[in-house]
């Protein structure tokens, strides 16, 4: 790839099971991944630290940024930015590590329009029912947090099959099988 920053991008509803892959994948391969510290125009929260939890920006100097073409993928949230500079993923890469980033499906599109080498894989879950019982499970979200990740869930189920956009579909149905096909999906990226 000629030094260019090597990415792992994972997309999926809320309560697949993103982060437990992408867990499992920095214990068994720390010295090999590496993230990015996304931007945010929010506030900080209790305990968050500049440059650790978030890089922390005025709202004028990300929009600046974002106009510049200095962010790989950006949203807008809530009435704030969130967003991954290019710059963040370098960072990753000159340490010879491949970035991982978790994202939604519109950051996939913008990560396929900026030409990052990536490798963008979607989690799926078995079922929309299953999908429901897990965030049920997790205990920690209201009904109303519950019913909204269910409705963007539907739409990012129904993005999974746009053409060009994810290189694989993963479906988390037993954790192991998925995690076997999921390190078998990125291992150029961490070779």
């Amino acid at each position: 790839m000629g030094g260019a920053p090597k990415a792992i991008v994972v997309a999926g509803p809320s309560g697949v099971g993103k982060g437990t892959l992408i867990e499992k994948l920095k214990a068994e391969y720390s010295e090999k991944i590496g993230f990015s510290v996304s931007h945010t125009t929010r506030q900080p929260r209790a305990g968050e630290i500049n440059g650790i939890h978030y890089h922390f920006a005025k709202k004028e100097d990300m929009k600046d940024g974002i106009d510049k073409g200095l962010f790989i993928e950006w949203a807008e949230v809530h009435g704030n930015y969130y967003g991954t500079s290019k710059e963040s993923v370098e960072s990753v890469a000159k340490d010879g590590k491949a970035c991982v980033l978790d994202i939604d499906v519109q950051g996939c599109r913008s990560v396929r329009k900026a030409e990052l080498p990536a490798k963008i894989i979607f989690v799926a879950p078995p079922s929309m029912e299953e999908l429901e019982k897990r965030l049920r499970g997790r205990g920690t979200e209201t009904e109303e947090k519950i019913l909204k990740r269910l409705k963007n869930a539907e739409g990012e189920m129904a993005a999974r099959n746009e053409a060009g956009l994810f290189d694989a579909v993963i479906v988390n149905d037993d954790l192991e099988e998925t995690y076997a096909s999921f390190k078998t999906l990125v291992k150029d990226e961490i070779a």
